[in-house]
């Protein structure tokens, strides 16, 4: 008896109606070993508005540890295009045109769903390869030989709302230094360093020279930005550690912030309104502002990414 996937028992058919949905006529199939072709997807056919494929192992799937069998299965084509969320459920059957008799031999299981993290369905143990062989049973016959399938959609829902937290290991930091000249001549509420990356994100430090909110008049105010909001889709946030250091370019006592932050698309900004006051950063023993110039660095790691399931 040929097996599914988690070995259900199947239903075993012959028919003499080939298959309405999709077939596959493969010649010289001996040459599919020869040429180390362990895994064949047709091209998508479309059933009950949905895109399929056919997947066909022609010694077996190894990733299963099957041997002596041909395996066969079918595979939602395109499961990316469906959104978070979305589940098929379909009931199919596969089908293996006897050539003797131009019947087809039909293997069908239960109803299956198919979703983003499951989109292949079928059967480990389609045919014993010694069988399927045997030229007398009709299966190959001069080194070629029929598949098919039919997809029944019975039913399809979107599950509620979820997300995925993906941590990165050993995440790296990316170090971008900003140095801003004529600092007494900025006259305007806010400068942006240039953009930089770090964990795959382009950032930005936005400061405020007279400050902002409650530190306006009496404090430098320093954020780091997310800079490329427009790639930052509903449901995603990046779990960031940044620091924020001003250099001492005199004796190398530089002043910093160190937070960790949650970005997302309606919290593009975190840092600090009142960083440094403008006494202490414009004293010239400070070291902060030598010659009108000031060296920002932005120290950002990623450490990770949540996203909409």
């Amino acid at each position: 008896m040929a097996s599914l996937g988690d070995h259900d028992e199947i239903i075993k058919s012959v028919s003499d109606a080939p298959p309405t949905h999709y077939m596959v006529k493969i010649e010289s199939f001996s040459l599919l070993t020869k040429h180390a072709i362990e895994r064949y997807e047709t091209e998508s056919f479309e059933a009950g508005g949905y895109k399929w494929k056919l997947v066909l192992y022609p010694n077996g799937n190894k990733s299963k540890n099957m041997k002596e069998h041909v395996s066969v299965y079918l595979a939602l084509a395109d499961s990316t295009s469906l959104g978070p969320g979305w589940e098929v459920s379909a009931v199919f059957r596969l089908y293996l045109l006897d050539q003797n008799k131009d019947s087809y031999l039909i293997l069908q299981g239960k109803e299956r769903r198919f979703h983003t993290f499951k989109r292949e369905w079928g059967f480990d143990k389609f045919i014993p390869t010694a069988t399927f062989f045997n030229a007398s049973n009709g299966y190959l016959m001069e080194d070629t030989c029929m598949f098919g399938a039919d997809v029944f959609v019975s039913k399809e829902r979107r599950s509620g709302r979820g997300e995925c937290l993906s941590m990165i290991k050993d995440a790296t930091s990316s170090k971008h230094i900003w140095k801003i000249e004529n600092f007494s001549k900025l006259d305007k509420e806010s400068y942006d360093s240039n953009a930089f990356f770090a964990g795959d994100r382009k950032w930005k430090i936005r400061l405020y020279p007279s400050g902002t909110n409650h530190g306006t008049g009496t404090h430098l105010s320093i954020y780091l930005i997310l800079a490329d909001p427009e790639t930052v889709s509903d449901g995603t946030k990046i779990f960031t550690e940044f620091t924020v250091r001003i250099y001492d370019q005199l004796q190398g006592r530089h002043i910093a912030g160190k937070v960790t932050k949650w970005f997302s698309g309606s919290s593009l900004e975190n840092g600090w309104v009142k960083y440094v006051s403008m006494v202490y950063f414009t004293q010239p023993s400070s070291g902060l502002l030598l010659k009108d110039v000031c060296l920002v660095e932005a120290d950002v790691c990623v450490h990770g990414i949540t996203s909409a399931l």
